[in-house]
């Protein structure tokens, strides 16, 4: 049963487009232009309620009833349960994924995004201190990921929907002014995620 996917082209939307071909979940995207203010139509705040992309509807889920989840993290959880894929069964194991999951959601995309905002400023004097704070703390966590993935194929273990969450934002490092050979095992890292047939495929979907 295919999988709808509310969303748009960013870097949220990308995480989910990503796990769902990994996954080889059939899904049909709904585009919802965030430009012209979609994501707050009574219909999508039914599935959505903060009025943020992406949402899912699962039309078989538990039970085999239809759900609808919100939060891009939750539903790189909720797939990894129900396909039992790229969410490891042992406790032990999960917890990184639990982690590195938890840090892109509450680091690597709120600072990355600001600099998005700032960098979108016409007036200089608005953009320079909003950019100085919000580019250093982004880099800031590039090295954190770098030293992370030193000695690591991936963020926690086996290839994992943490690996997508961060890769929906790392995508993004032109825009961040961030030169992934300044962060080597980033780069090897991000280069190696981006040649897997199935992530090229969720990174190339129409999401728009």
């Amino acid at each position: 049963m295919t999988i709808e996917l509310h969303t748009w082209n960013t870097p949220n939307g990308r995480k989910i487009s990503v796990a769902l071909e990994e996954m080889g979940l059939p899904y049909k995207v709904i585009p919802v232009n965030i430009g012209k203010g979609e994501q707050m139509a009574p219909a999508f705040l039914a599935i959505s309620p903060n009025n943020k992309i992406p949402a899912i509807v699962d039309p078989d889920g538990p039970g085999g009833k239809p759900v609808s989840i919100f939060e891009s993290g939750a539903i790189l959880l909720y797939l990894g349960e129900k396909t039992g894929k790229f969410l490891p069964k042992p406790l032990a194991e999960r917890i990184p994924v639990y982690e590195w999951l938890m840090w892109q959601m509450g680091g690597f995309g709120p600072m990355p995004g600001q600099v998005h905002h700032f960098i979108a400023l016409e007036n200089e004097q608005d953009r320079a201190y909003g950019l100085k704070r919000y580019m250093a703390e982004t880099r800031r966590l590039y090295g954190v990921l770098d030293r992370r993935l030193d000695g690591r194929d991936y963020v926690a273990g086996d290839l994992s929907v943490a690996d997508f969450a961060i890769l929906g934002w790392a995508w993004r490092h032109p825009r961040h002014k961030v030169d992934l050979a300044d962060f080597p095992n980033v780069k090897r890292w991000y280069e190696t995620l981006m040649a897997r047939p199935a992530t090229k495929r969720g990174m190339e979907a129409k999401l728009d």
